[in-house]
This record gives structure tokens, sequence and C-alpha cells, in this order.
């Protein structure tokens, strides 16, 4: 780990706004796309970076913007990885996002975002707050192999539940689907069936499947050898070296995914849920001259 200043934390314009108080994560989940060589990393991926004036930064954005937004964090680093345990960036970013009544959309793997729980209850009562939670495997052992330092689905399953009995809505990341790893329609239907019964608003799938760049695939490939014998020559033999490689029973898993969500009245494209994250409400009324 290690601390910088950081020259700015809001990236975006218009209706949402983005930001990222860590670079890197200690969450060692093998399929990682932010490993990727595309995103320019100078330290190694674990050396977390930590933008140590965050909080600053963020009050001085929000202090000079008029209109009120969404604003979302953890689509690169998770922000509740381990160090946020003691540094607390993330809670006091959640502070200013408060303090200057804006929404957040907050995508996580980890049980430590019940430690805001309050905080996330509050921004949702003067505001809109979404939290995001990445399910893949419904599979402890599995879980442990894919995403080995981090809670497992069934405690964010819980977390899920704790935020529907807030009034927190949730969105759940259905990816990456691992081609011969979780890719069943048992797996699938188990974690939708958990979606259903907490009250998920919406699940994201990006056409179950997975992606791999460079960097990413070198470590996703090292770890197919180390936990999956043979996988690696499989994957190679199948998808050769491409970016895109979706499940041979893409389609079977995708219409018991579309069936679940419809049945249930749960968004299931990734356009309805952006759109949903997105959407600041407009307050229920103007306070009135002689409102208290």
């Amino acid at each position: 780990m290690h601390f910088v200043d950081a020259k700015g934390i809001l990236t975006g314009s218009g209706g949402r706004f983005g930001m990222n108080i860590y670079r890197g994560c200690s969450h060692g989940c093998i399929y990682c796309d932010s490993r990727s060589r595309c995103y320019q990393f100078t330290h190694p991926f674990e050396d977390i970076e930590v933008k140590q004036n965050a909080p600053e930064l963020l009050e001085q954005a929000l202090r000079t913007k008029r209109k009120k937004c969404m604003i979302g964090t953890g689509a690169m680093s998770d922000p509740y990885m381990h160090c946020e345990e003691n540094l607390r960036l993330t809670r006091r970013c959640l502070e200013v996002i408060k303090k200057y009544e804006f929404g957040v959309a907050i995508q996580t793997k980890s049980d430590r975002i019940l430690q805001d729980i309050d905080l996330l209850d509050a921004i949702n009562r003067t505001a809109k707050c979404v939290v995001q939670m990445t399910l893949t495997t419904y599979d402890d052992d599995l879980c442990r192999i894919v995403e080995p330092n981090v809670c497992n689905t069934k405690r964010r399953i819980e977390v899920l539940r704790q935020m529907q009995e807030r009034g927190i809505p949730t969105v759940v990341w259905l990816t990456p689907i691992l081609p011969f790893i979780n890719d069943t329609v048992e797996n699938i239907t188990a974690i939708l069936n958990e979606c259903v019964r907490v009250g998920v608003k919406g699940v994201i799938d990006f056409g179950m499947g997975l992606t791999l760049r460079e960097g990413d695939r070198e470590y996703y490939y090292a770890a197919l050898d180390k936990h999956f014998p043979g996988m690696k020559e499989r994957y190679i033999k199948t998808y050769g070296y491409a970016y895109e490689l979706p499940s041979p029973n893409a389609r079977e898993l995708t219409k018991t995914f579309k069936k679940i969500c419809t049945d249930h009245d749960i968004l299931c494209s990734p356009e309805a849920c952006f759109a949903y994250m997105s959407e600041f409400p407009e307050p229920y009324r103007q306070l009135g001259l002689f409102d208290d």
C-alpha cells in the first residue's frame, strides 16, 4: 500500500459522476479485468494506491456543483477492500456525499459495507443510494478459489438482505460467468432465487461469459493451471486468445436468467439497470417560505 495526493477525484459529466478512491485490489479474484494492461498500472496490482486526499477533493468538487446527481464508485477498485478497515476513506467520502445531498451507487464484494449501513441509509433518505454486489457462484468452495480474499456469496446475499430491510435498493452483477467452471443452470438459478428472496431491484448480465485482455489473461490462466489442471488448454483450444469468451451454455443460461427476472419484476438488461442507477430523484416538494 502506498499513498498519493491525487489531482482530482471525479470523472464523468452530466447526470452521473464516478470516483475511485483506491487503485488496485487485495481481494485476489482470479478473473479481475482491472489487472488489464490497458489501465496502465505503474505499480503491482496488490500494492494498493491510496488517494489520501480523496475526501477533500470530493468536498471541493461537490461544493461547487449546483445540480445534484448520482456518484458511482467501485467500478475499477473495490471501495471496501482490506485497507478500508483502518483508513475509512470510503466512509469519509460518503459523509461528504450526504453533506451535499448527492446520491451514491456503490459497488463491492465485501461485507465491510455493513459498517456504513447507517450512512448509506441516511443518504437514501435524503437523496438516493444503490448498493451493488457481485455474485458469481453459489458454491462456497468454488468461491474461495475464484474470489479468495473476500466474503463468500452467501454472506454477500446477507448484505443484500440487510440493505433491503433498510429500504436501500440493490443491484446484483451476475458476472463474470466462467466457461466450464460456474456456467451451469443450477448455479444461475440458485443465485437468482436468492436475488428474488432478498428483493433486488436489478441484475446485470453481459452475456454469460468472460472477457480477457492482456495482463488479465495471464493472471487468469496461471490460476487455472493452479486450481483447474488442464483447463487452460481447454480455453485455448475453444477460444484461442479472443477477448470475448462466451459460455457454450450461454443461450440456455440467458433464457433461465431472463425468465426468473421477468417473472419477479427484476430489471434484467444492463441499460435498464444503469438508467435506474443514474436517475437522481426529484425532491418531493420544494420547501415553502414558512416551512420548518
